[in-house]
């Protein structure tokens, strides 16, 4: 019975910090005048350089539609671009803007330094033990994969 209860805290415990980490990017893309959603596009697009809206959909688990009228907010906004394929002119690729791309390097290293700006208020001591929980966490959940 311990280690239910012990299993249900750590994963009340992995919630609780998902939620807070979220509130965190949520405020920092706020700021930007950018949506979460918005910035989930903005961040698959960066990994991924160019893909179609229904890659994106498939990857937010959001509907086309829903990822189309994303898109279109934000090419309004001159962030993103849509180019149809050479090969199927139904093909559309959606990539982040030239215009853009420098603005979202920079917005970038605001979040790498806002991410490193919370750790460094931890003690080496805890840190360690973080790093060492995330690493058995990690290790635990890859092994479900299998």
């Amino acid at each position: 019975m311990d280690t239910i209860n012990e299993s249900i805290e750590v994963a009340k415990l992995l919630q609780d910090v998902m939620h807070l980490f979220k509130q965190n990017m949520k405020k920092l893309l706020g700021d930007a005048g950018i949506s979460a959603p918005q910035g989930m596009v903005i961040g698959l697009l960066s990994k991924n350089k160019k893909m179609k809206i229904t890659e994106l959909s498939s990857k937010l688990c959001l509907s086309n539609s829903t990822v189309s009228g994303i898109i279109d907010r934000l090419e309004a906004q001159e962030m993103v671009v849509r180019e149809r394929s050479k090969e199927d002119k139904r093909v559309v690729y959606v990539s982040i803007s030239p215009n853009f791309e420098d603005i979202h390097k920079v917005f970038h290293k605001q979040i790498e330094k806002n991410v490193q700006n919370i750790i460094n208020q931890g003690s080496p001591e805890e840190l360690q033990k973080i790093s060492e929980g995330l690493i058995t966490l990690k290790k635990l959940l890859s092994s479900q994969q299998d």
